[in-house]
């Protein structure tokens, strides 16, 4: 009894990780019918399977209508990041970082800042590698060198997710989540507040993306989190 007990657990949650896949509708037909199964066995599972596709729905309006700064403001402010910190290490030997960052978050226009979010903005800046680099930079006197956005070569491979953090997630809620599981934010924000993660260097087996994904969904520092729909 307690086996089949845990055989029926592990499946739903199997299918509750396989949710925002079908309803972008990327699942094979196996998982789909598997999922279909469930739903309409399971009211609850239901009613979260619409929650999922409310959310994916909103995300995608979002970012086909609002028409966000997103990609190309955060360019800017890497490459003004790079040129500023460049200047400032030639400038003077005792380069106060706190200060700088500071300084040029607080520079954003109130419509950037909307859009990417104090929390978001520290993350992209933090992901790109930039304390650590200047860091290196400091102590070693290597070129202070930034990680840009992805290419669509580079985003060929790999695997990928859209994600939007809750909104009260600390730039520390956030830096922990990517560290902890790995992940690296590549693109965004757009709409919305979505931004695009790479979960894995190379394609994960459906299985493992899956556990993955219902973690995620199960951390508090996320609101949502989805397939990247193909383009």
């Amino acid at each position: 009894m307690n086996t089949m007990f845990k055989t029926k657990a592990a499946e739903r949650e199997e299918v509750e990780a396989l949710l925002p896949w079908h309803a972008a509708g990327t699942l094979s037909r196996r998982e789909a019918d598997m999922v279909e199964r469930a739903l309409a066995d399971d009211a609850d599972l239901a009613a979260q399977y619409e929650t999922v596709r409310e959310d994916l729905a909103e995300t995608i309006v979002a970012n086909e209508s609002l028409g966000a700064p997103s990609a190309r403001a955060m360019q800017k402010l890497m490459a003004d990041i790079e040129a500023d910190a460049s200047t400032a290490r030639r400038a003077r030997s005792s380069f106060n970082l706190g200060e700088w960052l500071s300084e040029k978050i607080s520079s954003l226009s109130p419509r950037t800042l909307a859009w990417a979010g104090t929390v978001g903005a520290l993350a992209v800046v933090l992901q790109a590698g930039l304390l650590a680099g200047m860091f290196v930079s400091e102590r070693h006197g290597a070129s202070f060198q930034t990680a840009s956005v992805q290419t669509d070569q580079t985003m060929k491979s790999g695997t990928y997710a859209l994600i939007r953090f809750a909104p009260e997630a600390t730039t520390g809620d956030v830096n922990k989540l990517l560290e902890n599981y790995k992940i690296a934010i590549v693109d965004g924000p757009s709409g919305g507040g979505v931004y695009t993660v790479r979960l894995a260097m190379t394609g994960m087996p459906k299985e493992e993306l899956a556990r993955t994904v219902k973690k995620l969904q199960d951390e508090p520092s996320v609101r949502f989190i989805g397939p990247k729909p193909t383009e």
